[in-house]
């Protein structure tokens, strides 16, 4: 029973998913920040592109 008592005290289990949950979700913002930031230099040098002269 002790150890039972002594199992649902320890807090060193939640403080490592709260990091995981943490660093999951800094995960996904740097991944839509990038991909945003992505599609608009693509488009920037699409356009930068098609202004340039052909010969």
């Amino acid at each position: 029973m002790q150890k039972i008592r002594t199992f649902l005290k320890n807090s060193k289990g939640a403080t490592a998913i709260e990091y995981g949950l943490i660093a999951a979700l800094i995960a996904v913002a740097a991944i839509t920040a990038m991909t945003t930031v992505g599609k608009r230099v693509t488009k920037t040098f699409d356009t930068a592109g098609s202004a340039l002269p052909t010969e």
